[in-house]
């Protein structure tokens, strides 16, 4: 696998919004996660996994979504553009979704990012356009849960990030461990 893919969009916003808008660059915090981001920090913050436990840590620092769903679920009828989803950073020529646990993706000069886990999915997709979340999520012929929605990641290395960017891929040593959710 490895290889390399491009930086399309980067998104940011400070509040808890299922959208986030386009930015010119985000800054990646290592540790932490995208600068101003509402979901940026050592310990968890998307509400659900606050109310559960906020001691918890954050291996949802950044969420990477791949411009090749927007084409796919776009043939279904639905019209997604970068940061809709609620992405910080969207992807082109990467099989984000192939990528094994572990891996660092070399984002621009400084930035480094290890993919912890696949996006789960949540019902407010179907309020961003209904009937999108089983477009994005759904089953394989085995019955087994297909999450679709990007994979999310923590900051190892900080740096700014911008459209254009050349993301490389670095796996991990040993057995690859396929991506489950976080």
């Amino acid at each position: 696998m490895g290889g390399t893919g491009t930086v399309v969009a980067v998104s940011s916003s400070g509040e808890h919004s299922f959208g986030k808008p386009n930015r010119e660059s985000v800054t990646l915090l290592a540790g932490l996660g995208v600068e101003g981001d509402a979901h940026a920090g050592r310990t968890v913050k998307h509400r659900s996994r606050v109310a559960r436990d906020p001691t918890r840590p954050n291996l949802r620092q950044v969420h990477l979504i791949h411009e090749e769903l927007f084409a796919e679920v776009g043939e279904a009828g639905f019209t997604v553009k970068p940061g809709e989803l609620g992405e910080n950073i969207t992807t082109r020529g990467l099989d984000l979704l192939g990528l094994p646990t572990g891996t660092l993706l070399r984002i621009g000069a400084e930035a480094v990012v290890e993919v912890t886990g696949l996006r789960n999915p949540c019902p407010q997709i179907d309020g961003f356009q209904r009937g999108l979340l089983k477009r994005v999520v759904g089953r394989d012929e085995d019955g087994n849960v297909v999450r679709r929605a990007g994979i999310m990641g923590v900051v190892r290395a900080g740096g700014v990030v911008r459209p254009g960017d050349a993301i490389g891929v670095e796996l991990p040593d040993g057995p690859h461990r396929p991506l489950k959710k976080v």
